[in-house]
């Protein structure tokens, strides 16, 4: 038998994390099972269990990740208010609608989440936070405490225009939702 080096297992462990994440956000995570992610990952189910205790913990790895990396790319907007306008303009773009797979866990998974177990909640509530953190220091830099009302109603108006454009069979209707959430959140936070 084989004896990998951590470095390795590390890398074999965020590639499985990263394809996990793509398949929950397009099939959902009840919708997708272990032989399903880990043939993404091109291993065997056997493996699985060296880098995860269970799916639970898989999931909350996935989340962590998932919105670690949302954040991260925050920091390459403009800064402000300039980047507010850049982030809802992404986010509520047609191609982070027609994207799933490869968008915020937040409008993919939010239901999902709800009924997962503690860790994935715990890791959701992190990420949740740190996004409404860069939030509002971009409403309110000098007093980002003061802001955070509205950066929760912001994210809450992103994340559920999103969700709602998706369910949508009507294409232009579909459109005409994004845009107005567009205005709609602009207008929330000015």
């Amino acid at each position: 038998m084989a004896r990998y080096t951590k470095e390795h297992k590390q890398v074999t462990r965020q590639r499985i994390i990263e394809r996990a994440g793509h398949r929950f956000k397009k099939d959902g995570i009840d919708g997708s099972g272990i032989s399903t992610l880990m043939s993404d990952a091109g291993l065997t189910n056997g493996a699985f269990y060296a880098h995860f205790e269970s799916k639970d913990d898989l999931v909350a790895n996935v989340i962590a990740e998932q919105l670690g990396a949302q954040v991260k790319q925050y920091g390459a907007l403009r800064p402000g208010r300039e980047g507010l306008e850049d982030l809802i303009r992404a986010y509520l773009s047609p191609e982070h609608r027609d994207n799933p797979g490869d968008g915020c866990p937040s409008a993919a998974l939010l239901d999902e989440i709800g009924r997962c177990g503690d860790g994935a909640k715990s890791a959701y509530t992190d990420g949740a936070r740190a996004i409404l953190d860069e939030l509002a220091a971009r409403l309110a830099p000098g007093d980002p405490q003061s802001a955070r009302g509205k950066a929760i109603g912001l994210y809450t108006m992103a994340v559920g225009t999103l969700q709602l454009s998706r369910a949508l069979s009507d294409r232009k209707f579909s459109d005409e939702v994004l845009e107005q959430g567009i205005e709609n959140a602009l207008a929330f936070a000015r």
